[in-house]
């Protein structure tokens, strides 16, 4: 091994290759291994793969490690974007406080900036449905994709994972979403959101030690408290839904017999029947999905 690298060829050799050397400015190797780098390194690596050849270079190519990376905290537009590009939705955030649940990270310290993930009608349906995890024929096929998306968001960003499937005990998100968006309890147990209504869902949260600049807490009111009609109420076939509660055994039995087959291909009549966000409801497919998925759990 030469005792330098004084070519971009060099450098992405040793880079690619032996995982030992690596060079800064073109000459000095480096002890530690980088997880990134600059673009520039990367076309001259993408050259090299395609059968290139790469000459002296007079500007020094410097490779960065991961951890350089990571002195900035990301942005609201960089979680939102990365989000979108993984089949995700963001979901709000907030800055937890004592009584929030939110689990310390893996070091003890605490979570100063909780960002919540998820699908908002049927916009992220497509990213899901094309995945692997749909197709593979093994059980909770969208707790697995959605751990395989937000794991990789994590990691890019330097935070923590939590689920909604974790438990038990079970994480409290109903009550994160309530603090992060505007969203209230619903007749049917769903939070409801003045946008989406009762289409939407959540599907992880990234945990982040430092406390990230938010936009204003949106706050407005439920749309159930300007609800007269209530056809939530009056509209389930089995009267599973009423104000004092959900009986799920009623509406699990009916789902799941023959009478249930719109509900179960179409979606909850009840929840069909509520006005708001109705341009968000799930289509056909995605509806099935989620009513064989709750008369699996029973």
């Amino acid at each position: 091994m030469p005792a330098g690298c004084e070519t971009v060829t060099q450098i992405m050799f040793f880079a690619v290759r032996r995982h030992r050397l690596f060079c800064v400015d073109g000459k000095r190797p480096l002890a530690e291994p980088p997880l990134s780098i600059t673009p520039h390194a990367a076309s001259a690596l993408r050259r090299i793969a395609a059968g290139g050849r790469l000459g002296r270079v007079s500007a020094p190519t410097r490779i960065v490690p991961r951890s350089a990376l990571m002195d900035r905290p990301p942005s609201i537009d960089d979680l939102r974007r990365d989000a979108r590009e993984g089949g995700l939705a963001w979901r709000g955030a907030f800055h937890p406080a004592p009584d929030d649940g939110v689990p310390a990270l893996a070091d003890g310290g605490a979570v100063a900036t909780l960002v919540l993930l998820g699908f908002v009608g049927g916009e992220q349906w497509p990213a899901f449905s094309a995945s692997t995890e749909y197709a593979d024929g093994i059980a909770n096929p969208l707790d697995r994709w959605s751990r395989r998306v937000v794991a990789a968001l994590a990691a890019r960003h330097g935070a923590a994972a939590f689920y909604p499937s974790d438990g038990p005990p079970w994480l409290p998100f109903q009550r994160w979403a309530m603090r992060a968006e505007p969203v209230h309890p619903s007749p049917l147990g769903i939070l409801i959101h003045p946008d989406h209504g009762l289409w939407h869902a959540y599907r992880g949260a990234l945990a982040f030690r430092e406390r990230l600049d938010l936009p204003a807490a949106d706050r407005r009111p439920s749309p159930c408290a300007a609800c007269r009609t209530r056809p939530c109420e009056h509209t389930c076939p089995v009267a599973a839904i009423t104000r004092s509660g959900f009986d799920a055994a009623a509406c699990t039995a009916h789902v799941a017999g023959a009478a249930g087959i719109d509900c179960l291909q179409q979606g909850c009549r009840a929840r069909r029947a509520c006005p708001v966000g109705a341009t968000q409801r799930y289509g056909a497919e995605q509806a099935e999905f989620h009513m064989r998925s709750f008369v699996r759990r029973g």
